[in-house]
């Protein structure tokens, strides 16, 4: 194992310890601000989901529809 450096240590706790300090006033707010952008992603996906699935259920069934006639167009050419 490799010696650490103390300034290297000492750098590394002050930037630690410089950030928890920016953070500090901030961390009462962040439990419900993170909250909020989960809801918002999951209330997306679910819209994302959803509509997905109406599109391939529209495709499905406009397709149904052009699949009966290009069946009956190929059997009337041939």
């Amino acid at each position: 194992m490799s010696q650490s450096n103390p300034a290297d240590l000492v750098k590394n706790a002050v930037g630690i310890a410089g950030g928890a300090a920016l953070i500090a006033p901030a961390a009462p707010l962040a439990p419900p601000i993170l909250h909020g952008l989960a809801g918002i992603a999951v209330i997306g996906f679910g819209l994302f989901a959803a509509g997905s699935l109406v599109m391939k259920g529209a495709e499905a069934l406009s397709g149904m529809g052009n699949s009966l006639k290009q069946k009956g167009a190929a059997r009337k050419s041939s």
